[in-house]
């Protein structure tokens, strides 16, 4: 089984206004081995993503989705090659319509698709990312002991690693130390952060990259898009790798795909 994750940075823009005959999200679901896609930001109504979605769907793809309660913001989503035989929210009174957490049976697996919140340090904006992390790690307690992956944008550089620039980020949200700590709690309960185990004590492989200046150029990233498996599908994994994009003009979103194969 083989599960990808992207960020889309709104779904419409990413099979639209970004693609060309050979470039965008469409062409990427073509040619991708994954079985399973984690889509996030898709920024559209259940109508709008299947519309934009249709030629995939057309070609097999069974689609999942949870659409936000804000509309131009938020949206996650599954895509599956497999029948999807369950789909769940988040367990909670304030985040369930957000469209922040999708998590679906296919395949053998359960697979969650996951955006948390950008926050802002020191505004009640992190206080909603914090309560947001504070219920799927109560949902990631309850899943922790059968196969299940939760992929998505978790917008925290766990470590110096998976930020470039980490000195100019310590007291801005993404990489604060109580974000981090989080983590660290985590992944000390038994949950895995795959691509790291597979990419031990190097800086990236970075999943988003601004879109100004040299950035991309530079690789100037974070690695902020996380497959985060239970101890029992950690121990199943192959391979992983960030589908990073040569050219910043070919870029269709300003995060890339990141796949890992379990086998």
């Amino acid at each position: 089984m083989t599960v990808s994750t992207i960020n889309v940075n709104g779904i419409r823009a990413a099979v639209k206004q970004r693609s060309t005959d050979n470039l965008g999200l469409l062409p990427w679901l073509k040619e991708t081995t994954a079985d399973v896609v984690c889509l996030q930001e898709t920024r559209a109504d259940d109508d709008q993503l299947a519309d934009a979605l249709a030629p995939a769907l057309a070609d097999g793809w069974n689609l999942a989705s949870a659409d936000p309660h804000l509309k131009g913001r938020n949206g996650v989503a599954v895509l599956s090659r497999h029948p999807i035989a369950a789909t769940r929210l988040i367990a909670s009174d304030e985040f369930a319509a957000h469209g922040r957490y999708l998590e679906v049976d296919t395949g053998g697996l359960t697979v969650a698709s996951v955006y948390v919140p950008t926050g802002e340090a020191e505004t009640d904006r992190q206080l909603e990312k914090e309560r947001f992390m504070a219920a799927v790690a109560t949902r990631m307690a309850e899943l922790r002991d059968g196969d299940a992956v939760l992929c998505g944008d978790w917008n925290i550089a766990h470590t110096e690693n998976d930020i470039k620039n980490w000195k100019g980020n310590l007291k801005k949200a993404g990489f604060l130390p109580s974000e981090r700590q989080w983590l660290t709690e985590l992944l000390a309960t038994g949950w895995v952060d795959v691509v790291r185990a597979l990419h031990p004590d190097v800086a990236g492989p970075y999943s988003w990259w601004s879109w100004r200046g040299k950035a991309f150029d530079n690789d100037a990233g974070w690695r902020i898009d996380y497959h985060l498996a239970s101890p029992a599908l950690a121990a199943r994994v192959v391979s992983a790798h960030v589908d990073r994009a040569e050219l910043y003009a070919l870029r269709w979103s300003d995060h890339s795909p990141v796949t890992v194969q379990f086998g």
